[in-house]
């Protein structure tokens, strides 16, 4: 418990040397400019002779950047706001009621944690404190889950139903937009959801560190909750640019996964978490996963003669394996799976 950042961060008044990272890796003191062109996506317009309009704006965003919004999504706004809060409570938490939930060990079901997922295999630490744990079956995770406070279950669990239908509801304008049969993205390749609430508090050198190294998600598709303090910047077109927060909207985001069995028509964007000095900054992140056992390969019908495929078939657990020994490298952990046609 002594690890988290969240009990130790205002007694300190410069960065602690463990999260300080090597020159090229800082963030530095450049401003980097927060982009307007991340494409904001109506989803109460995906409906009639409309859809085909989303889907397009749908498919057009995940090919140019891997990331777009989306608002009038269909998840309550008071309830977002009351996970938000209920999650700002979380954290703000005396140390004996989240201390049974901190654990090292990362196969533990319901963990909270400090820096990194696999912390044993960093160099340097990251600032941000993190709970995570499963969501889907509602009924079989909610068991694991934390009582406090109060409202936790009741409230992370219609967060989570809701969520769900939102991501499989994209999931399907995708489906369709790429041509394959309806219900392509059902049972195996989304039978896991895992909630992962990123806290990053208040950092005495914003420069010299990072929430979150560049990455890309390993999961099928990614549905964030930034709220209103910003921290998100994806790389595009050799730079980083950063992703408005906007009131109410969700961060859609294209995972490997999904990169893959579109045959690299969608792409999975590189992007990072930065901390910054005035504020705390929650997050809340869905992560659809397919179950371990899922056989990853290009949609069999995105290839052809003309359109080989770009990816061998592999076991979901095998990709997880070694995404998790590259430590989030996209190079290394895609380059094992690519078919050099």
């Amino acid at each position: 418990m002594e690890k988290l950042v969240s009990n130790w961060y205002s007694t300190v008044q410069s960065l602690p040397e463990s999260y300080v990272l090597p020159p090229d890796q800082r963030p530095g003191k450049l401003i980097v400019p927060l982009c307007k062109t991340i494409p904001v996506i109506d989803l109460g317009k995906a409906v009639g002779h409309d859809q085909s309009n989303i889907v397009q704006q749908i498919l057009d965003a995940s090919q140019e950047f891997g990331f777009f919004q989306v608002i009038n999504h269909g998840v309550s706004e008071n309830l977002m706001e009351d996970t938000r809060s209920l999650f700002k409570d979380f954290f703000n938490m005396p140390d004996e009621d989240k201390a049974i939930f901190y654990s090292e060990d990362s196969s533990k079901g319901c963990r909270l944690y400090t820096s990194s997922f696999n912390d044993a295999k960093i160099k340097v630490q990251y600032w941000r404190d993190n709970l995570r744990h499963p969501c889907h079956p509602l009924e079989e995770c909610m068991q694991l889950w934390p009582q406090k406070p109060t409202r936790y279950r009741e409230v992370v669990g219609k967060y989570s139903v809701e969520v769900r239908e939102l991501s499989l509801r994209i999931l399907r304008l995708i489906c369709e937009g790429l041509g394959l049969q309806p219900g392509y993205f059902g049972d195996e390749l989304t039978k896991f959801q895992l909630l992962t609430v990123n806290h990053y508090p208040p950092c005495p050198d914003p420069s010299l560190t990072l929430g979150l190294p560049k990455h890309c998600d390993p999961n099928l598709i990614t549905i964030l909750l930034q709220g209103d303090v910003y921290g998100l910047q994806v790389f595009k077109d050799v730079q980083w640019i950063g992703i408005e927060p906007l009131p109410n909207a969700f961060v859609v985001n294209i995972g490997h996964q999904l990169q893959i069995i579109s045959n690299g028509k969608l792409k999975s964007a590189e992007h990072r978490a930065v901390t910054n000095s005035k504020e705390a900054r929650t997050t809340i992140v869905t992560l659809i996963n397919p179950s371990f056992d899922s056989v990853i390969e290009s949609a069999e019908d995105l290839v052809s003669e003309c359109n080989p495929p770009l990816y061998r078939a592999f076991q979901y657990r095998e990709f997880l394996q070694t995404y998790s020994a590259s430590g989030g490298d996209t190079k290394t952990a895609l380059e094992p799976y690519k078919l050099h046609v």
